[in-house]
């Protein structure tokens, strides 16, 4: 008789995380993807109307390994009126040698926020200047929060202006970040983001871009996660083509959502140009930055992160 798969739930996941060193996880997962040792099949979405929100199944495998995943995360952007969280999902970790279910870990769109984020650690740790003065964070949510801290896992900068619509959220924000050690101001003007900072992450669902090359600075890197379905745009394609350096997470997801969608889509950037972010961090792309460079990271989510974060919980909790 089968063996039931092992349920683990949030409180569990978030106590088994703390003994996970990720980051080197998840770029052995974009490395694997890059030198074409994963499966991952296109993105599955569902975008619903009324009331609004989208739902993300991402799945594959990686080859001589022993388990496949797949993943659900949902975002119901008008949950915050009904008092619960916008973000839920699930992971469903099987057997790759006999297609058993082995664990559903029940993590309510957490493992998600983690992997982007610790995505974006990775690639600014491969990407940044390496005098980072002060750091702009686009966006007051989760994603701004959680892109932040894991930020400090590769660079000592402590000075951070953050950019939102909201005066509440911002002080909100600021409060909370500076008792992590942040030196946080608030502003809504996007431009001075450009203006004084040389890292800067963009963690929106906006579908007209906020950031315009009048706003680049020369020297800056861009980390653009909130980019993830084709209709979405936070940097405009102009941002693009000035670029020294245009990294993708999955080049092939990419031509189909996210910054480089839409730049490509206008004429600013050819498929040619773009370099995926597992053969930077593998050194089989050769690239030595300059203090002029302008970079930018374009991080739409492939299913490598979430087979790697969840084989780590699994086999923490075993």
């Amino acid at each position: 008789m089968p063996n039931s798969p092992r349920i683990i739930a949030l409180p569990e996941i978030k106590t088994l995380l703390r003994e996970i060193d990720l980051s080197p996880l998840i770029a052995e997962g974009f490395i694997a993807y890059s030198e074409g040792e994963a499966v991952v099949p296109p993105v599955g979405e569902l975008i619903l109307e009324d009331p609004p929100g989208e739902v993300h199944i991402k799945y594959g495998y990686i080859l001589d390994d022993d388990h496949y995943v797949i993943k659900i995360a949902s975002g119901f952007y008008k949950n915050v009126e009904l008092g619960i969280p916008w973000g839920n999902g699930m992971m469903l970790l099987f057997s790759q040698h006999t297609g058993e279910p082995e664990a559903i870990l029940l993590d309510e769109g957490y493992l998600t926020d983690i992997r982007t984020a610790v995505a974006g650690a990775v690639a600014a740790g491969a990407m940044a200047p390496e005098e980072v003065t002060r750091i702009g964070i686009v966006g007051t949510g989760v994603q701004a929060r959680l892109q932040l801290r894991y930020l400090s896992t590769v660079t000592d900068c402590t000075k951070v202006l953050v950019c939102g619509r909201s005066e509440s959220k911002l002080h909100t924000y600021a409060s909370e970040m500076s008792a992590f050690g942040f030196e946080v101001e608030t502003t809504m003007d996007i431009s001075q983001i450009g203006a004084t900072c040389n890292l800067i992450v963009m963690t929106t669902p906006a579908k007209e871009p906020l950031l315009k090359s009048e706003h680049v600075r020369e020297g800056t890197h861009i980390t653009a996660m909130g980019s993830d379905t084709p209709e979405k745009q936070e940097v405009d394609s102009l941002v693009l083509q000035r670029a020294d350096l245009v990294v993708a997470d999955s080049i092939s997801q990419c031509l189909t959502r996210g910054e480089i969608h839409h730049a490509i889509n206008n004429g600013d950037v050819r498929e040619n140009e773009l370099v995926e972010l597992g053969d930077l961090l593998s050194g089989r792309e050769e690239w030595t930055r300059r203090s002029s460079d302008i970079t930018i990271a374009d991080l739409t989510g492939v299913a490598v992160q979430d087979i790697q974060i969840a084989k780590a919980v699994y086999l923490e909790a075993l």
